[in-house]
């Protein structure tokens, strides 16, 4: 099959001696969810058009443990952690990439003070560079002119900054890039952060997924782009929400990117 992915895991690529230029984390959407399964498909379709030497760690990929210390379990959080951390020095990882913020985020900020130091890249960065160096080139118009929106997810732009290496992309597709009311430094919670992914919302007057829905509404977009797996879910359940489906199609850059390239 030409378009059979290929995706190594650690312990066969240790067994083989040798070594990844990077590590692919998959988290737990990325794994299980049925809709995150796409966006990590279509990511490691984009790995292998670059060419880029990658393996994940499978069965020994172990949750980062932030739904756990977000909703305040920190001994359950520092158990996942420090498992993970001790797998990943045995491979003697250096650097990892990932679709999802929350992972982002917890290896990058957290897992140092528990002895896991690694350079870790959100998959709209490590993407951004690989079009920088020129080891992945897009063809095909398919998004030229369409109107794309951009939801910021918390993790990957209020806590870390990255706000640009997913508008580029999107630039890159010859797509109308049109901006929220409240987007980048000002932008709002899909709803799903702080492990309210996992619960039904308190009581009040409106969800916050229904909120933001609405703003990514207001710029008449054909396409809301996400780049982490709980934002997708938030505001596709928002566009449903708006019976809005048959117009408005939620995709995560990478699937953007894919698409693009006819992968």
């Amino acid at each position: 099959m030409a378009n059979e992915l290929k995706v190594p895991t650690m312990a066969e690529l240790f067994a083989a001696g040798q070594k990844p230029e990077v590590l692919f984390w998959v988290g737990c959407a990325g794994s299980f969810d049925d809709r995150a399964k796409k966006i990590t498909k279509a990511f490691v379709q984009l790995l292998n058009r670059a060419k880029v030497s990658f393996a994940v760690l499978g069965t020994e990929e172990s949750c980062t443990g932030d739904p756990a210390k977000r909703s305040g379990n920190e001994f359950l959080f520092q158990m996942q952690a420090v498992t993970n951390i001790e797998v990943m020095n045995a491979y003697g990882i250096n650097k990892i990439v990932t679709a999802c913020p929350h992972c982002f985020n917890t290896i990058k900020n957290e897992y140092p003070g528990l002895g896991g130091h690694y350079e870790v890249v959100h998959h709209t960065q490590f993407l951004k560079t690989l079009f920088d160096d020129k080891r992945i080139t897009l063809e095909g118009g398919q998004f030229k002119g369409k109107r794309i929106t951009y939801h910021d997810p918390c993790y990957l732009g209020r806590a870390n900054n990255v706000y640009e290496a997913p508008r580029d992309l999107i630039r890159k597709l010859d797509a109308e890039l049109i901006e929220m009311k409240s987007c980048k430094e000002k932008g709002l919670c899909c709803g799903a952060g702080g492990a309210q992914m996992f619960k039904e919302p308190e009581k009040g007057d409106k969800d916050v997924n229904i909120e933001r829905t609405e703003q990514a509404m207001e710029t008449q977009p054909e396409i809301i782009a996400a780049g982490c797996p709980f934002c997708n879910t938030m505001m596709t359940d928002g566009v449903k929400n708006k019976e809005k489906e048959g117009a408005i199609a939620v995709m995560d850059i990478a699937e953007l990117m894919a698409s693009a390239g006819d992968l």
